[in-house]
């Protein structure tokens, strides 16, 4: 089909032509609507939607059984203009170049949204870790991380630990860099172990965000947490973690959903029995003081809070129609569709965009970063009041923006983001 994104320029590659329904074609429309808001700055747009460099790699390993098998990785810069890149890198048996590119992307507007010294990066390498054994994790991590050493680095892009990937892959790319480098550069990676140079609080940082956001957001629109019912998309580190805070303040989990299946409780789920559970059984399904029901079935919950907190394309159309909820925060990145957050903005329901909501890991991580340079590190009360202003003066300056100009959060959060972006473009001009 014809890529309709780009009228004057054409597609960004040549070999991607997103529809408007996956990951980059949803980020694409989002640019979109908030050109006009730019003013002058819009003459700079077209940047936003070309990514400054897409590598994809080559990863060979030998398995256990001595067979060699080749894997398919990827890093995506998509803009450097205000710093180094920053973003996570999945293993994941999904990952494709435009998820990266979309990933990458929205990692930009995150890193400007609460005004970091980053531009945005995502890397991903195509493959199930759970089919490959400790030994051939290690192997595909330091493979990639050579193959990709081209591009990354402490003041180039420093990843970071997402879907399928820890920190003890973070350790693992780190050494291998360290070593091509001939020097330990504890700073090409943040997400790394405490006790070689990671962060206190990084682990919980991005639910912690999510709670956050959704407090304030709560607040303005007099939703008390005492008593409020939360439902739960994705039950890793940021879904278990926001709602940890969430109970902490009153509320309760009616509902949680993983790859296992869903389970529901009105009265209140049990989360430290239900970590438990997961933890043994590998998944939410089958925990005794839940009821488990059809996971279509989990958008029909009634609640007063919805996070999605796993995979992006997660709510469409037809799901925003039924959603029950007064407050969306987005846990995961890109986990509602364009024409979905219309349909949400009709209905009243108000989503806190991923590209604010979720940002507490990353800019925790921007703190591991200089916490590195500096060998200095701050305690975890320190690192969660720093986060805590971050996040609460970010929301406040994209709830402003959205009240100015009577548009959607996340057109406002665009908006505040892609005025930085392209002011940084447009005062650092073009070379040569």
């Amino acid at each position: 089909m014809a890529n309709e994104a780009f009228p004057s320029t054409g597609s960004t590659l040549s070999y991607v032509q997103p529809s408007s329904h996956s990951p980059w074609g949803t980020y694409l429309s989002q640019v979109d609507r908030v050109v006009p808001y730019l003013g002058p700055l819009a003459r700079w747009a077209d940047t936003l939607r070309h990514p400054k460099r897409a590598l994809i790699v080559d990863v060979p390993i030998e398995m256990d059984d001595g067979t060699v098998r080749h894997f398919e990785g990827y890093r995506v810069q998509h803009n450097l203009s205000r710093g180094p890149g920053k973003g996570g890198v999945r293993y994941h048996p999904q990952v494709t170049l435009e998820e990266v590119m979309a990933l990458s992307a929205w990692m930009t507007v995150k890193n400007a949204a609460v005004n970091l010294p980053f531009g945005g990066a995502k890397g991903g390498i195509r493959v199930d870790p759970k089919q490959l054994s400790l030994k051939e994790l290690e192997k595909l991590t330091r493979r990639y991380t050579s193959e990709i050493g081209l591009i990354i680095g402490p003041q180039q892009d420093i990843p970071a630990p997402d879907v399928n990937t820890n920190a003890q892959i973070m350790a693992w790319m780190m050494d291998t860099y360290s070593m091509n480098v001939g020097a330990t550069a504890t700073g090409v990676v943040t997400g790394k172990p405490i006790h070689l140079g990671g962060s206190l609080g990084r682990v919980k940082a991005t639910g912690r965000g999510v709670f956050v956001t959704g407090r304030e957001a709560a607040r303005r629109i007099g939703l008390p947490l005492e008593g409020a019912r939360v439902a739960l998309q994705g039950f890793g580190n940021v879904g278990s973690s926001a709602a940890e805070l969430f109970v902490a303040a009153g509320g309760r989990v009616v509902a949680v959903q993983d790859h296992s299946g869903t389970v529901i409780n009105p009265h209140g789920l049990d989360l430290a029995a239900l970590s438990r559970h997961a933890q043994e059984a590998g998944g939410v399904a089958g925990f005794r003081d839940g009821e488990r029901i059809d996971n279509e079935a989990f958008w029909d919950v009634a609640c007063d809070i919805l996070i999605p907190a796993a995979l992006e394309g997660q709510i469409d159309v037809a799901r925003a129609q039924r959603l029950k909820a007064r407050l969306v925060l987005e846990g995961a990145n890109g986990p509602t569709m364009s024409d979905a957050d219309d349909v949400l903005a009709e209905r009243g329901v108000l989503v806190v965009p991923d590209v604010i909501c979720n940002a507490g890991g990353v800019t925790v991580s921007y703190f591991e970063w200089v916490q590195d340079f500096s060998s200095f590190f701050w305690t975890e009360d320190e690192i969660n009041v720093r986060l805590d202003k971050i996040m609460v003066e970010a929301l406040g300056k994209i709830w402003d923006t959205a009240d100015q100009h009577r548009i959607t959060l996340r057109t406002a959060t665009f908006a505040v983001a892609c005025g930085r972006i392209l002011m940084a473009r447009q005062e650092r001009g073009l070379y040569p």
